[in-house]
This record gives C-alpha cells, structure tokens and sequence, in this order.
C-alpha cells in the first residue's frame, strides 16, 4: 500500500514516523513544498535571536532520517487532485499515486488590502527564507514596523527587538493577541512591550504604505487614526488562511478548513486531513474548528496515521492551548478562556508585577483559564480543564484564592486514587 502525504510540517512529518511504525512494508512519500528539509515554524524566532542555526529548526536533525525509515521526501507543489484516478497533479507537470492520502498542507500568511503592501520588499514572518531577510537587514537602529500583534507577531517580536532596531507595532484590535487573551491582559501585554522600549498602537490599522525613493526611512506608513509612521522594514503579520486552492474539483468538502470526521477522514474515500489545514474536533465545544496550533497538528497527525494505517482511533478533541513569550512575559490561555454562557468566574490582578489570572467556570468544572507572568500552573490547568474534574467545594476556594489550583489539582487527584 502507498501512504502520501502532502505538507511536511508538524502533522505530516509526525504521521509519516507512526506510520512507518504501524505498517512496515509500506511506501510512504512525504511532499514538502519547501525547498528545505521539513522544519517548525515556531523554531523561526530562536533562528532570528541566534540561539540556533538552520538546522536547528528542522524537525529532525539527523540528516539521513527519512532515508534511514524508507520514507521518500519529495520537494514539490501539489496543485490538484483526482480522487477518480487516486493521483496527485504536481507543479512540474508529473504526477504521483496514492492509495490512502493526507492533507497536511497548512497555512499561509494573508495580508490586508491596503495600498502599497504589493511591495516585494516588505515580507512576512513565516518561511525560513522570510526569516533569512529578516535577519539580514535587522540592525542596530534600523526602524522596522510590524503589522499585527497576534500570536505569531508576538513570538517574533522579541527576537526583533532583540537586534537593536526601533520597533513599532501596529495592531487593529482594542489589545495584543486578542484571540488569546481578554483586554485586560492584552493590555498589559502592551505595557510589558512598552516597557521594554517597543512602540505599540492598538485599536488602528495601516490604511497605506508609501515606498519613498533615495529617501530614509523608505517608507512611510499612514494609519487609520491620522498617525504617519515611518519604516526601514515592514514585516506583515497579520493572520494566516488554511492552504486550500490545490483542492478545487475534488470533491473534498471544506468550510474554512477542510472537513474532517472523527477519523479525521474527509468527504472523500481514502483522503485524510490533518494540521492546520484541517477542521477538527474542539474538546472544549465539541463543535469543529480550525486550531492553527503546534499541538494540535502533531496530534492529528498521530491520529491520521493511525487510521490510516487501519488503528482506528478517534479523535477526542484538541484542547484549544496557547503559550507565548512575549519580550520575556509569558501568557497562556486554554479552553474556553473568554468564558461560557451562565458560567462564573474568579480573577486575580496584579499589574505592577504584570501578573494576571482568570478562570472559567462550567458549574463546578473549571472550563477555560487565562494566566500572565505565572507558569506554575500550566500544566494543572491543562490536566483541570481536560479531565473535566468536579471540583465540589474547591471552586469557592478558588473563587476566593484562584493561586490555589495545585491544591485542588492534587486534592481531586487523591480523591480520585483512593479505593
């Protein structure tokens, strides 16, 4: 039988190790669209800051892995498939076979209509070649401005900032990562930034980019709030968009993100989605949704390849789990952290020493959680909302002293060992 898999991110590289585990004999093709080896795009700010090299961000470091395991590593783009005939169409015009497939292509960066962001000097932040220009012309003193402090512009700010360079940011929503966190704590995030000597605007948008000839800075940026901010270096960051286009005439069902079940089969016979691509399971809803996530790739891939390779395993349900480092602060969200419909909750404040905590109640289970500037307590916070635990009288406690969740992790946990 011949496995392919198209996407050699997180989720593809992931499948292809268990399912040459599960099936032996198998043929296993790996497509990466890339031109280098597979690698994390979550290792891309430790590049920038230089803690490691290239090779540090793949996502396997021995150089001979995929030959060693039998699996065929093929650098090429997909940009069709035929179900009808079980074959790939490639951008060099040949094509490639397949007895069971999955999708793990991913995302790519989307960009806002403004006038002027078609220049090919301004970059994102998401390949190893965008990290590349980066880090060629961050200097000291270069003026750099960054559109978007969502998550992934988040994670990169640091290892900008870190070069020496005046860095500006500019984000449309009302905080910092607002799909992660609530605005008090993006908020505070902001101040952190500003603390650190990063200018950030919130609560506005760059409505036009002018590139300045034999002038510098070379650009100069207007934003909707009459500001005019000026750049050596535009880095867009401004969201991703699951990697759908090579799926036309396939017949594989998609709703912003291709539909899965909890096999994570798609509406097509034999073809399997995973990663970011993919809507999956949401353990918190139960509903589907796309979690552009590291976790959750590596997860639906583990459970791809097993079904595939005819190990059924359902999919329970990713937990929605964040966990940034943000110029040295770190925040975390889980679950349902903006709260549920008739749910309570108890928050903790400290914004001189920039900590923060808040948690979501379901009755007495604890549902979602926010922490900033505190990390003992992400890992019981993840195991609390997983397992779904009754927390009894624990949730008046935690009302009162939300700082005591280990006490009432390990409360329940020896509740529950007890004979």
């Amino acid at each position: 039988m011949k496995h392919v898999i198209v996407g050699a991110g997180p989720a593809g590289v992931v499948a292809s190790g268990i399912l040459r585990k599960l099936r032996a004999e198998d043929e296993i093709l790996l497509i990466g669209g890339e031109p280098e080896p597979p690698y994390s795009r979550m290792a891309i700010p430790y590049y920038l800051i230089g803690n490691v090299k290239e090779e540090g961000t793949y996502l396997k470091t021995d150089a001979d892995h995929y030959k060693k395991h039998r699996i065929d590593y093929l650098q090429a783009q997909v940009t069709k498939i035929d179900p009808k005939k079980k074959e790939l169409h490639l951008e060099s015009g040949k094509t490639a076979g397949y007895d069971k497939l999955l999708l793990a292509t991913g995302a790519f960066p989307i960009r806002p209509p403004v006038p002027g962001i078609e220049d090919p000097d301004i970059t994102g932040c998401w390949t190893l070649a965008d990290a590349r220009l980066i880090a060629k012309r961050c200097k000291k003193g270069t003026k750099v401005l960054q559109m978007g402090a969502g998550f992934i512009g988040c994670i990169i700010m640091e290892a900008i900032a870190a070069t020496g360079v005046e860095l500006t940011i500019v984000e449309m929503g009302d905080r910092m990562v607002p799909r992660m966190m609530n605005e008090t704590c993006g908020n505070l995030i902001k101040r952190w930034c500003e603390k650190k000597g990063i200018t950030v605007h919130t609560s506005t948008q760059v409505t036009k980019i002018e590139k300045r000839k034999d002038k510098k800075p070379r650009y100069l940026i207007h934003t909707k709030d009459g500001q005019q901010l000026e750049a050596d270096l535009i880095i867009a960051s401004t969201g991703v968009a699951p990697a759908l286009d090579y799926l036309k005439g396939s017949g594989v069902e998609t709703d912003g993100g291709i539909l899965i079940n909890e096999h994570m089969e798609t509406s097509v016979a034999d073809i399997y989605a995973a990663g970011d691509c993919a809507k999956g399971r949401d353990f918190s809803t139960g509903g589907y949704e796309v979690q552009a996530i590291q976790p959750t790739a590596t997860e639906h891939g583990r459970i791809a390849a097993q079904n595939m390779a005819g190990v059924q395993t359902p999919h329970p349900g990713s937990l929605n789990m964040n966990v940034l480092d943000t110029v040295g602060l770190i925040s975390s969200s889980f679950g349902q952290w903006m709260g549920v419909e008739g749910g309570d909750h108890a928050e903790l404040l400290d914004e001189e020493n920039f900590r923060y905590l808040r948690l979501e109640f379901k009755d007495d289970v604890l549902v979602g959680a926010q922490a900033l500037g505190l990390t003992q307590h992400v890992g019981v916070l993840r195991g609390l909302i997983q397992t779904e635990t009754h927390l009894g009288p624990w949730k008046e406690k935690l009302k009162s002293d939300p700082t005591q969740l280990m006490s009432a992790y390990l409360a329940k946990a020896q509740a529950q060992t007890l004979p």
